[in-house]
């Protein structure tokens, strides 16, 4: 980590698939149902396309994913899929099949109880974002959920700068999986924590960050390790 940012943060805010929260647990059987669904609608005739190309999207903003995992799909069809994917993973969530990475809860819960203000900033959308924070009990530890769907934000940089702003946040680790992540913690002069354990992404994904962590309980370590102001 650079010498100069080597000060704990008053907050901490995590991007959610691939950094908190398992996504394949409830994304691949939802995606499979989806295009089960496009099919029978008559909105899509092709097979399904290969799910490595959904998990190989992931961070990006909803419409663009279907540009990448569809290209032949119609608008129609797009719009479609963004209506059944949020529909399908709340069902998924509620079947409580889901998963966090080990480690997640405790480790955010101890962050919370060292006075750490903890946030979500995600490309996904809102009812997603909370679904998952509701179902899986941490709704009482973070202190605000940001998500592309619910501010219409064009980049992950401008909604971490409004979750700043919003909360009067002066230092903060940006934690997460994908370049957008690094991205939106550099250019709002953060701390960019890479976590290299999800495997969606390519090891250019992290390039840039300012340390890689593991595990997601090497956090508090790095937090334990860190010195105060």
């Amino acid at each position: 980590m650079n010498q100069s940012k080597r000060i704990r943060p008053e907050a901490m805010i995590f991007d959610m698939d691939g950094t908190l929260f398992q996504t394949e647990t409830v994304l691949l059987p939802a995606y499979h149902k989806l295009f089960d669904t496009l099919r029978s609608e008559g909105l899509y005739t092709s097979p399904t396309p290969p799910q490595e190309r959904l998990l190989g999207s992931l961070g990006m903003l909803l419409e663009d994913i279907w540009k990448v995992v569809m290209p032949d799909g119609s608008p129609q069809a797009h719009a479609r899929a963004n209506e059944l994917l949020l529909q399908l993973e709340l069902e998924g969530l509620a079947g409580g099949e889901t998963q966090l990475y080990p480690e997640v809860k405790e480790t955010l819960e101890e962050l919370h109880r060292r006075g750490v203000k903890l946030f979500v900033a995600s490309n996904g959308l809102e009812h997603y974002i909370s679904g998952i924070v509701e179902t899986h009990g941490l709704a009482a530890l973070f202190d605000g959920l940001y998500s592309a769907g619910k501010h219409g934000t064009l980049s992950k940089v401008d909604l971490v700068k409004l979750l700043l702003d919003e909360n009067g946040v002066k230092s903060a680790w940006m934690v997460g999986d994908r370049s957008s992540d690094v991205e939106a913690g550099k250019k709002n002069g953060l701390c960019a924590v890479g976590c290299a354990y999800a495997g969606f992404g390519h090891d250019e994904e992290l390039k840039g960050a300012d340390v890689l962590i593991s595990s997601f309980a090497e956090l508090l370590k790095l937090y334990e390790e860190t010195d105060s102001e």
